[in-house]
């Protein structure tokens, strides 16, 4: 924001949230975010942390400052100036895995996969996206409509790729992660919670999933392309993924 703006942009956010500021947070609750009208204090030894522009957490631990960039515009994502991987040979979490500021874990909330987090078959590598154990839990950023599994700088990238829709009476779509990135449809937060659309598919709920499992026991994600919690496939539980950014993976 530009200087000469301070004064009357401090006064005006003093008035808008005046009266919001006052209630407190519980810990690891929403605390701000764009649109946010709820509490925005924190409890005592937590600090209000952005995960991206529409959702901030009260979370132990510094703070880091809530974006203020305008609302993006949901287009097809075009894969250029992406981040490129810089290691081919991933390597699994050796301990419980730590938060990185600017990203997050991404896991289910609700029984029966409460607390299993979103990643790789194969820890790391391209396949089947699952929901996996929170030891095993990978780290995430949605940049440019991208769902992006790893750290740049530290670990190979992976881009979320949802299968084509080819039969009209499909009810869901397939997750898996890709060296490259997706060509079709746009991933972002709602809030703390993922979505996905594609313009070239109707869906009546953007954040719904669906878990089924693999022949070998993995939790397979998929697009529920139908509502939320009614003619579930058979096998398939129904869920919403949101994100998680606590300082480590927890059960």
């Amino acid at each position: 924001m530009a200087k000469a703006l301070f004064v009357t942009a401090a006064a005006c956010a003093f008035l808008s949230t005046g009266v919001r500021s006052q209630s407190t947070a519980p810990a690891y609750g929403q605390c701000g975010g764009q649109g946010w009208n709820g509490p925005t204090n924190c409890p005592s030894g937590y600090v209000c942390q952005a995960t991206n522009q529409w959702y901030s957490q009260c979370v132990p631990g510094a703070s880091t400052p809530v974006p203020t960039s305008s609302t993006p515009t949901p287009t097809t994502p075009t894969p250029t100036n992406t981040p490129t991987s810089t290691f081919s040979t991933p390597s699994a979490p050796s301990g419980t895995p730590t938060l990185v500021n600017g990203y997050s874990f991404v896991r289910a909330v609700t029984d029966p996969n409460f607390h299993k987090y979103l990643r790789s078959e194969v820890w790391g590598t391209p396949g089947d996206a699952i929901l996996g154990d929170y030891m095993t839990s990978s780290l995430f950023r949605v940049v440019n409509g991208q769902l992006i599994q790893g750290v740049e700088g530290q670990q190979t990238l992976l881009y979320a790729v949802v299968e084509p829709k080819t039969d009209s009476a499909a009810k869901k779509l397939k997750v898996s992660w890709s060296r490259t990135p997706a060509t079709s449809g746009t991933f972002r937060w709602s809030g703390d919670t993922l979505e996905w659309s594609d313009p070239a598919i109707s869906r009546p709920q953007n954040n719904a999933w669906l878990v089924c499992p693999d022949g070998q026991g993995n939790r397979d994600v998929y697009i529920n392309l139908g509502p939320y919690s009614y003619q579930t496939p058979a096998g398939c539980n129904d869920h919403t993924i949101h994100a998680y950014t606590g300082p480590v993976a927890v059960p």
